[in-house]
């Protein structure tokens, strides 16, 4: 249980600083620099941009990014570009296990790839029918912070009930899948072509840290192909799927990217997992 409850604590706080900073980046724009928003929104390097961050080895990217989408101020195609390329745990899990240099930047060259096209045809395709401020974000979740000046108060106020639903969502998957174990996941995908990629996404849907963590292992193991991990990392969004559904109530929409992830996640890991990254 103290493990558990460290590793949830640990999770929780790195994201802490990404949130916040959004947060402060909305509350600013809305307040400051209204024209800034269309300005982002419509930049064609902001997809570029995020996807670069989310290789970068964290988690809190991924929540940054749902809040800035959840508060209107990036489009669908560079949320979904931003979750594709998140990387979490998965590059120090490399390196600790001295995996081939060309093998790493080759993974990291492909989550960035994958992320950067998908997400501008994510955009070509899909437009939010009604367009979201962060007026419609503190109206939505209740944090009254029209009642508080300044753009701090209100930042704050945002990360810190976000970081409670993250906190209780990490607690019970990390306790999920402590006791499960790695060996139940592996007996899952071991062996099977195409629905080892399916079942792969699926475990990196779980919104949460050591999903990266697990997927990379088994795959350092021998216990899925190079089309699996690639698959349930490009899907790995961290908790930035929790963050998504805790600040943006319009649900068809979340299911929507949701899907649009997966099934992005899958055809990338069935495509890149037939160039050898050995």
């Amino acid at each position: 249980m103290i493990e558990i409850l460290t590793h949830t604590l640990k999770d929780t706080l790195i994201t802490l600083p990404f949130l916040f900073l959004a947060y402060l980046v909305m509350e600013y724009i809305e307040h400051k620099a209204e024209n800034l928003s269309d300005f982002i929104k419509k930049s064609r390097v902001a997809t570029l941009v995020g996807s670069l961050f989310g290789i970068i080895p964290q988690c809190g990217f991924s929540a940054s990014a749902a809040g800035l989408f959840s508060g209107g101020l990036i489009t669908p195609g560079t949320l979904v570009a931003v979750f594709l390329a998140t990387s979490d745990e998965m590059l120090p899990i490399l390196i600790a296990k001295q995996a081939p240099v060309p093998m790493i930047i080759k993974v990291l060259i492909f989550k960035f790839a994958g992320a950067v096209i998908t997400g501008y045809l994510i955009d070509l395709l899909y437009k939010r029918k009604k367009e979201k401020s962060i007026h419609d974000l503190c109206h939505e979740s209740g944090c009254h912070c029209e009642e508080h000046e300044g753009v701090v108060i209100p930042a704050l106020i945002h990360t810190a009930k976000v970081a409670v639903f993250i906190f209780a969502v990490t607690f019970i998957l990390t306790a999920v899948i402590h006791h499960i174990g790695e060996d139940a996941l592996a007996g899952f995908i071991l062996n099977k072509p195409v629905i080892g990629n399916l079942l792969a996404a699926l475990i990196g849907l779980i919104p949460n840290c050591a999903a990266s963590v697990v997927i990379t292992e088994l795959y350092l193991s021998g216990a899925m192909s190079a089309g699996a991990m690639l698959s349930g990392l490009f899907v790995g969004a961290g908790v930035g799927l929790a963050v998504l559904f805790r600040t943006n109530k319009n649900i068809k929409e979340n299911l929507m990217l949701t899907l649009t992830l997966f099934v992005s996640g899958v055809i990338l890991g069935l495509i890149f997992g037939l160039i050898p990254i050995w």
